[in-house]
């Protein structure tokens, strides 16, 4: 098994593995809570033995440590995406903030059961993964906190903004806006909530806040 995972065929099977038990993981964490999950109900929603899940994960902690850190990591690099799609197409950095805010609600309509777990355990202070989420949250608001720092190089927004705050602010927003969206406004579209999103965006950063 070891020699067959150091093959492309092999870390290729691995890796599906991987995401089978990060979205049976996701999956029923966010339906009964952390404690409340087994790792025999994590195998048995993957389709895989229980000790498949041990082979990849040295416990359910790690697993879903690994989880947090492989969601954020997606989200992060659409972030990324969007904004130097936007470089590449000439726009400018109010148009990548905003390109990127839809980057985040599209990842938040593929993976809302991750969203709903990303944002209770920012509020959580007493888990083992609390440091690791911590650093991985700061690396998806550094990519925003680089748009603005170049929009400020550029003169595009003001000179006194708190770049910190407003990406932090900004992802917030997206955030938040979407898991209201999900839970209490489903019949609205992805583009509606975007147009609501970016009208905002547009009047208070692209207004030189």
């Amino acid at each position: 098994m070891e020699r067959s995972s150091a093959t492309p065929g092999g870390r290729t099977r691995r890796e599906a593995t991987r995401q089978k038990l990060y979205e049976a993981a996701v999956t029923l964490i966010a339906e009964q809570g952390f404690s409340a999950t087994t790792v025999d109900e994590i195998a048995e929603r993957a389709g895989v033995a229980k000790g498949t899940v041990y082979y990849n994960f040295a416990s359910k902690s790690v697993l879903f440590e690994e989880l947090l850190r492989h969601g954020v990591g997606l989200l992060t690099a659409s972030l990324r995406e969007a904004a130097e799609r936007t470089a590449r197409e000439g726009g400018s950095r109010v148009d990548a903030l905003d390109a990127m805010v839809r980057a985040g609600l599209v990842f938040i309509d593929r993976y809302p059961a991750f969203t709903q777990l990303y944002v209770a355990e920012l509020w959580r202070t007493n888990r083992s993964w609390q440091s690791t989420l911590l650093v991985v949250r700061q690396e998806a608001v550094a990519v925003v906190e680089g748009v603005l720092r170049e929009g400020m190089a550029h003169g595009e927004f003001s000179e006194g903004l708190d770049v910190p705050l407003t990406a932090a602010a900004l992802v917030g927003m997206v955030l938040v806006a979407a898991l209201d969206w999900k839970s209490f406004q489903p019949q609205r579209s992805l583009d509606d909530v975007h147009a609501a999103l970016s009208r905002l965006l547009q009047g208070r950063v692209g207004g030189r806040l």
